[in-house]
C-alpha cells in the first residue's frame, strides 16, 4: 500500500502520477452479517421454503418482499413443493399445487418432489421454512441448515396440533384462535419451540366466519409474524420460548370425507352450521339412500320440539331440515347425484313431495 512506503518514495510516486492507478482497485463484495433488533448477528439468510397452499403463499410473499427490501437479512429463497396431483373423474386432470404458480411469478427457483428421500437442496441454504407442506423435514435436511428450521402454524399451540387447525377451530367452535411461529422438530410435527405467538387472548373467530375467511386473516398475520421473527433474531441461538397458551387443548387431524357428513338425527343445528362453515361442501343421506352434496346452509330462525328430524319441503320451493335440537335450517344450494352442480334442491323437493303423497 502507498502509505506503507517510505516518505521519499511516496513523494516520488506522487510527483510521477503515471505510476498511480486512476482508480482504487475494486475489492470483491464480502458477505455482511445482519444485525437483528435483538442485537444478535446472523449471516444473510438463504431460505429453503417448503409450502403448498394459500396460507403458505402469504408467508412466501412476505419473505420475498423482505428479501427485496433487506438483502442483508434474506439473500436467497428457493421454493420446494410437491408435484401436481391427478384429480377429477378418472383422475385425468392434474391439479397443480397453488404455490407453484406463485413461485414462478416471483421468478424463484423451485424443487418438486413427493418425498425427501434422495433429495438434496441444490444450493447452500442456512434456514428451512416449512408452512403447510405436509411432509416432515428430516434431520438430514435440518442439520445442514445453520439456523435450523421454522414453521408457521395457525393455532395457539399446543392447542390444535395437526394438519387442519383452521377447520378444527371452527368445528370445535373455538372462541379464539391465533398463530404460532415455532422451530421445526426433527421427528415430530408441531412439537418445536414456540418463538412467537399471537398476543392473549388470541384472534376472535367471527360469527359465521368460514375456514377460508379465517385462513386469510391468519395467513396475513402469520406471514408478518414470520418476518418479525427473522428481523428480531428469535431464530438465532440461544432461542427463547414465547408460547403463553395454557388453556384446553385438542388435536386437529387431517379432514376426512366422514367429517363432512351431516346427520340430522344426531346433530344439533349449531354443529351442522359449523361443519358447513369449516368444510364448505358437506353431505347427507336422502330418504332413498342417495348422497346429497350440500353447498350452503343457513339458520331458518325457528326452533320447535315438534316434528321429525330430517329434510322437508317448505313454502315457496325452499328445502328445509330439522336438526336434533329442534332447530330448523335452510339448504340454499345442493347437488343431486349425477345432476348439475348447485341445482339439486328442485329434485329433492320433488322427491319429498312424491313421498308425502304415498
Amino acid at each position: 500500500m502507498l502509505w506503507r512506503l517510505p516518505a521519499p518514495v511516496r513523494a516520488l510516486l506522487v510527483s510521477n502520477s503515471q505510476f498511480l492507478p486512476l482508480h482504487r482497485p475494486v475489492r470483491p463484495n464480502r458477505t455482511r452479517c445482519h444485525s437483528t433488533a435483538s442485537g444478535k448477528r446472523a449471516d444473510p439468510l438463504r431460505i429453503l421454503f417448503c409450502g403448498s397452499d394459500a396460507f403458505s403463499i402469504r408467508s412466501l410473499l412476505a419473505l420475498n418482499k423482505a428479501r427485496q427490501h433487506s438483502p442483508t437479512l434474506i439473500d436467497a429463497i428457493h421454493v420446494a413443493h410437491r408435484p401436481a396431483k391427478p384429480t377429477g373423474r378418472g383422475l385425468k386432470v392434474l391439479r397443480e399445487v397453488p404455490i407453484a404458480s406463485t413461485a414462478s411469478s416471483l421468478c424463484l427457483p423451485t424443487s418438486v418432489f413427493d418425498t425427501f428421500t434422495g433429495y438434496t437442496p441444490p444450493f447452500p441454504y442456512n434456514l428451512v421454512v416449512a408452512v403447510s407442506f405436509g411432509l416432515l423435514v428430516p434431520p438430514r435436511i435440518l442439520n445442514a441448515a445453520k439456523y435450523g428450521g421454522l414453521n408457521v402454524h395457525p393455532s395457539l399451540l399446543p392447542d390444535l396440533r395437526g394438519s387442519a387447525p383452521i377447520e378444527h377451530a371452527i368445528l370445535k367452535r373455538r372462541e379464539y384462535t391465533g398463530v404460532s411461529v415455532q422451530t421445526l422438530h426433527p421427528t415430530k410435527f408441531d412439537e418445536g419451540l414456540v418463538l412467537k405467538q399471537t398476543d392473549a387472548p388470541g384472534i376472535r373467530v367471527a360469527d359465521g366466519e368460514t375456514a377460508v375467511q379465517l385462513g386469510e386473516r391468519l395467513g396475513e398475520l402469520g406471514a408478518q409474524m414470520l418476518v418479525d421473527v427473522l428481523k428480531e433474531g428469535r431464530f438465532i441461538e440461544p432461542r427463547e420460548a414465547a408460547g403463553w397458551y395454557a388453556g384446553r387443548t385438542d388435536y386437529a387431524p387431517k379432514i376426512t370425507k366422514q367429517d363432512a357428513f351431516v346427520d340430522f338425527d344426531t346433530m344439533e343445528l349449531g354443529r351442522i352450521l359449523a361443519v358447513n362453515r369449516a368444510l364448505g361442501d358437506v353431505w347427507c343421506r336422502l330418504p332413498n339412500g342417495e348422497r346429497l352434496v350440500v353447498h350452503e346452509v343457513a339458520d331458518a330462525g325457528r326452533r320447535s320440539g315438534d316434528g321429525p328430524t330430517g329434510l322437508s319441503a317448505g313454502l315457496g320451493g325452499t328445502l328445509l331440515f330439522r336438526a336434533k335440537c329442534g332447530g330448523e335450517g335452510v339448504i340454499t344450494s345442493s347437488t343431486y347425484p349425477g345432476g348439475r352442480k348447485g341445482h339439486g334442491n328442485g329434485k329433492v323437493i320433488k322427491m319429498l313431495k312424491a313421498q308425502a303423497k304415498i
